[in-house]
Order: C-alpha cells, then structure tokens, then sequence
C-alpha cells in the first residue's frame, strides 16, 4: 500500500453533535461520550461540520473540544475535523493542528461569506491554506454544500485543484442535492485518488455503486449502525430494502428542524434533557414538536442503541 492510499477514508462518518451546558459553552464530557458511542459503532468522526454547530463554535472552542476527543483515547485517525473559516488565518490555524494531532483529514468550507467569488479567488485561498500548512501528511476533503454556503465547486477547480497538490486535495463531502454533480464528480475524479463522500445516507447506495467513498451524514449522529450496516453489505440483496429503512428514518428527522431534532432525540436516549441545548441563533424544539417526533419515529420503529 503506497503512502497515499494508506491516508484515504472509507466509509461513514458523523458530523459530531456538539453539546453545550447551561452557559451555552461547549461540553467537553458529554462530547467525549458522544464520540466513543459512534466509534463503537464503527462511525467515523467528522466534528465540526454543519451539523456540529461547526460555524458557531470559535477557534478555541474546536481546539478544546478535539485535544479532549484526543486525550480520551478516541483514535485521531478516525477523525475528520472541520477546520474551514472565511478567515485564512483561523484556517490555517486549526488545519495545521488537525494534522499535528494525527487526523485522517480535514474537512473544508470554502470561504463563503463573500459571494460570487471565482474560481480563481478559490483556488489561491486553498493554495495559500495548503502552502501555509506545509505538511506532507496533510488531506484536505473539499465541504460542497452551495445550498447554505452559496459557493460551490466547479469541475475545473477541483481539477486544478488536484494537478497542483495531487495526495494533499483528497476528496469532497457532496451535500449538493445534484445527483447529477455528484456522479460526475466521482466518474471524473477517481482515478485521481479523489474521493466522494455523500452528504446525506439516503444516496449512499447510490454513491456506493457509482464508486463513492461512502457518506458523512448529519443522522449518523442517530442511526449510525444502521448506516454503516448498510455500507458494509451493499453489495447484498437485501441492500436496496436496507436503504429505503434507511430514507424512512431520516425523513422523520428532516420533518423538523435537523440538528434540534437529533439533539432531542439524543436527549431522549440518554435521560440528559441538557443535550436539547442549541446555541443561537439555532433553538430547540419546543414541547410539543419534540412530542410529535417521538410519535413519528415510534411510527418506524426507530430507537436509538444503547446510547
């Protein structure tokens, strides 16, 4: 196995749910626990991202948070950390730890509060990140999700991406919606040592057959050995009925509002009424709604494992 293949990530990771106390400050314990549930389930651990309340954590706060994961024992190459920022400097700051600490990668938002950016302004603020961070054992995992971030990324700057840093330019997590894009984007890209990660379970089958890397999935955080299950048996018959249990599950969760939903549901499992805890300007659901959703998953026979 040369060095680049031993770096490539396979299979399905969480967007990690990030608990907060009563002063609303990141919960270092109840994360701890959180990542050592999913590791059991053989999930991988992609902190950070949207479903993480990635974008509403400081640089500190994500700091603190991964030297605790770390420090608990979970294996750092299971993690994937999301170490994007509109800011290069805090970009590159978090990036260069990430690496240091051992992480498979890192999981990067392009820069997205200016919009209409070029390619050209993409391509120069990743170059600088890449040249900045100056380690070898470096993977960056481009985040595509032009739905909320309103920049995405073009064929041709993944290609050039790729011919400039082949091995450090190490995939991407789809959360486009286009399957279209996404089929293209694995047929094109490969052959390079590129991989696509679907953004959501419900195309895993899909992205699997279509030679995808397998799915970084906000209800990974809940269901997590169903997901993987299916990962691991996709060539199965029973695969596609696996899949549509799958698609039920998560479109009770898509009914409300995401990351509140699966935090109440984690609150639910765990007899911890703290996990319903979002920080603003996200909410949690109110009374009634987290009602309703226990009714709807009860509806699928859903359950989270002994969490």
């Amino acid at each position: 196995m040369n060095r680049q293949e031993h770096h490539r990530l396979r299979g399905v990771l969480a967007p990690v749910l990030t608990p907060f106390d009563a002063d609303l400050k990141p919960d270092p314990a109840r994360f701890v626990r959180l990542c050592q549930w999913l590791t059991r389930q053989e999930c991988g651990l992609a902190m950070f991202g949207t479903n993480s309340e990635g974008n509403s954590l400081s640089v500190d706060e994500r700091i603190a948070l991964l030297e605790a994961a770390a420090g608990a024992g979970i294996p750092v190459e299971r993690m994937l950390p999301g170490t994007g920022s509109c800011s290069l400097a805090d970009a590159v700051a978090l990036t260069r730890l990430a690496v240091r600490a051992g992480c498979a990668g890192v999981l990067l938002l392009p820069p997205f509060y200016y919009k209409e950016i070029t390619d050209d302004g993409l391509f120069a603020f990743f170059s600088e990140l890449i040249e900045r961070v100056g380690d070898s054992r470096l993977r960056v995992y481009l985040y595509h999700v032009p739905a909320v971030s309103k920049v995405g990324f073009s064929h041709a700057l993944i290609e050039r991406l790729l011919r400039r840093y082949p091995g450090a330019v190490a995939g991407m997590k789809d959360t486009g919606g286009d399957w279209d894009y996404t089929a293209r984007t694995i047929e094109r890209f490969r052959d390079s040592g590129f991989d696509v990660f679907a953004g959501t379970e419900t195309i895993l089958l899909d992205t699997l057959r279509a030679g995808g890397a397998g799915c970084i999935s906000a209800t990974a955080n809940v269901n997590p050995r169903a997901i993987v299950h299916l990962y691991e048996t996709w060539r199965d018959p029973e695969a596609q009925a696996r899949q549509e249990a799958l698609n039920a599950v998560r479109a009770r969760f898509a009914s409300y509002p995401l990351i509140a939903a699966m935090k109440c549901a984690v609150a639910a499992a765990t007899g911890d009424a703290g996990w319903n805890r979002l920080r603003p300007p996200l909410m949690p659901l109110d009374a009634a709604r987290q009602v309703a959703l226990h009714r709807a998953l009860a509806e699928v026979a859903f359950s989270i494992e002994a969490l």
